[in-house]
């Protein structure tokens, strides 16, 4: 059985590596270990030791902390979890310098959702 904290920071792993634009082989090389840890990493089944971690957090820009942000609030398990499809979209508007252009895109995106959830 996964540990609850083991699974939240596996988690954020996949979000971070999704919105890099980056694959489980492509962190995996980096880091010097297998693709298939990675995917044992993101899915909560390996803890990911401090020495990784920190080395994670320096490979994907995000400070250590960032892996367990929500924990102590107990917020994570009310998050949604974002998607493959949702994170790739994020990490696209992320790369939009126009702050108003992407401004746009988010009203446009919360107006579609907001007309789905009238059906």
């Amino acid at each position: 059985m996964s540990h609850p904290v083991d699974v939240h920071v596996g988690k954020k792993l996949k979000t971070v590596r999704i919105l890099r634009g980056m694959t489980q082989t492509n962190v995996a090389d980096r880091v010097d270990i297998s693709f298939q840890q990675i995917q044992k990493y993101e899915l909560g089944r390996n803890r990911i030791s401090a020495s990784k971690l920190f080395e994670l957090a320096g490979f994907l820009d995000v400070p250590p902390d960032y892996f367990f942000d929500g924990l102590e609030s107990g917020t994570s398990d009310n998050l949604p979890e974002i998607d493959d499809e949702a994170a790739k979209v994020a990490a696209m508007l992320t790369r939009i310098k126009d702050g108003k252009l992407r401004g746009h895109i988010r009203s446009f995106i919360s107006e579609i959702a907001a007309s789905q959830n009238k059906r």
